[in-house]
């Protein structure tokens, strides 16, 4: 079993009722990750098959579920590296932009990319223009998104049908369909387990960037 994000909501609402129920204004954010116990609505409990590993769900139902959402929503068919396997499990040509070359074995042999680009080589970028149909943004920090607009399609041949969209988290359909997906395709999140014990040590890696992907602190044998 499984928890996100939302612990309970109004269920009586448009949204609630919908596919992307549980992302409602009055939904109530869930406390008590750390807990040994946690009181949550069955509606926001999600089923976790048996052949999946719990360390790998527990990514998707954050990082997983707000890159999942956001390409649902765009009618893909379907944080970062799990945006590419996805992307490659829905069958899609990736390609991985990264302002540092030093990451170009991780992305292409490690993560499965297709192609690799460096965002600050202007050639590389201009030979990209009005060739991408969708980009998914996940870096930290303030930077220009038009050198990556004029990167996608022209549809309808108008500079009007591009868009800028945002996804926090997804409804409860999306999430259990993102961990059924998950495990029949064998997608599973990078991770590094990690006891409670560690937990301050591995924030200053976070702040470091000393870290590949996702952390996640090992509750079960703690409370052992």
């Amino acid at each position: 079993m499984g928890v996100g994000t939302h612990v309970n909501s109004c269920r009586d609402c448009e949204y609630c009722n919908d596919r992307f129920n549980g992302v409602d204004a009055d939904g109530t954010i869930t406390k008590g990750g750390y807990s040994s116990h946690i009181f949550v609505h069955e509606w926001y409990c999600f089923n976790i098959p048996e052949n999946y590993p719990l360390a790998s769900a527990a990514p998707l139902l954050c990082a997983g579920i707000t890159v999942y959402a956001s390409m649902v929503c765009h009618e893909m068919n379907q944080h970062g590296h799990m945006a590419v396997k996805f992307g490659k499990a829905f069958g899609l040509n990736v390609t991985i932009f990264s302002t540092s070359i030093s990451k170009e074995e991780e992305a292409l042999g490690q993560l499965g990319a297709d192609n690799f680009v460096v965002s600050s080589d202007r050639n590389q970028m201009k030979a990209l223009v009005k060739s991408v149909d969708f980009i998914i943004e996940i870096a930290s920090g303030d930077h220009p998104f038009d050198p990556y607009m004029e990167l996608l399609k022209l549809f309808y041949i108008s500079n009007c049908m591009k868009t800028i969209s945002g996804s926090v988290t997804g409804g409860t359909k999306d999430i259990q369909e993102m961990i059924d997906f998950c495990a029949s395709y064998g997608i599973h999140p990078m991770i590094e387990i990690i006891p409670i014990q560690s937990a301050n040590e591995a924030i200053e890696r976070l702040l470091k960037s000393v870290v590949i992907y996702r952390f996640v602190i090992d509750i079960e044998n703690y409370l052992k």
